[in-house]
């Protein structure tokens, strides 16, 4: 074993996560800037894709950012004052807000999605399928286990 490898199996799982993301961060930043979205906050690809995929609220970002309202309130401010997201009074509870994405925002989901894509590709290409399907298990196991630490943690696995 050389020592580079080695040293890879001493890190730690934070340290290794930490790495990983900033691998998708890269991927996605440089097809959004050739796209002219280069104004994007960084948890903006976050929320962006989190409203593309369902019905999510303020409270449902605050819990996954793991940050506070008033941040959660600055970043759609934010993404809302950029032309990505829009806001509106919830039809059935008009305390709560409806996140809708513009079609720059659907763009900017689009342009993300493809990059994860790639970057997903390219894991395959090098472990295969089966190692990266052990990892999403573990990571969801992880995910899982914060309901340990933070009891109203939203389930992945809807238990």
């Amino acid at each position: 074993m050389d020592r580079s490898s080695g040293q890879k199996g001493n890190r730690s799982l934070a340290s290794l996560l930490r790495a990983a993301r900033h691998t998708y961060s890269l991927a996605i930043r440089a097809p959004l800037a050739d796209a002219g979205f280069e104004d994007i906050p960084r948890d903006g690809v976050f929320v962006i894709a989190a409203i593309r995929t369902g019905d999510v609220s303020a409270g449902d970002l605050q819990r996954r950012l793991g940050v506070s309202k008033q941040a959660v309130s600055q970043l759609l401010d934010t993404l809302v004052l950029r032309g990505y997201v829009e806001r509106s009074i919830h039809t059935e509870d008009r305390r709560r807000m409806t996140l809708t994405l513009t079609r720059r925002g659907e763009r900017v989901a689009t342009v993300c999605r493809r990059a994860v894509d790639q970057v997903e590709q390219r894991i395959v290409e090098i472990v295969g399928t089966s190692y990266v399907e052990h990892t999403r298990a573990t990571l969801t196991a992880l995910i899982e286990l914060a309901a340990e630490w933070q009891p109203d943690t939203p389930s992945l696995t809807g238990r």
